[in-house]
């Protein structure tokens, strides 16, 4: 029997491209499902808020100033 599950993962990167590689990367494993992106960190927060995905992926410095939050 099977207990695999998925991990939902929300990522957070302020460069597009940088951002659709991230996600595609992660999209090539079954057991991980990207469930939101985002661009910048209050954009990140409203995602994180409304998924609840058990694992945020983010660049340590976006673009407008923000930085990993607690």
């Amino acid at each position: 029997m099977s207990t695999t599950s998925t991990v939902r993962v929300v990522v957070v990167e302020d460069h597009p491209v940088t951002r659709m590689g991230v996600v595609a990367l992660l999209g090539q494993d079954e057991r991980i499902e990207v469930v939101g992106e985002a661009g910048a960190g209050e954009d990140a927060l409203g995602v994180v808020a409304r998924e609840h995905p058990d694992v945020v992926v983010t660049d340590l410095r976006l673009g407008d100033g923000s930085t990993v939050w607690a």
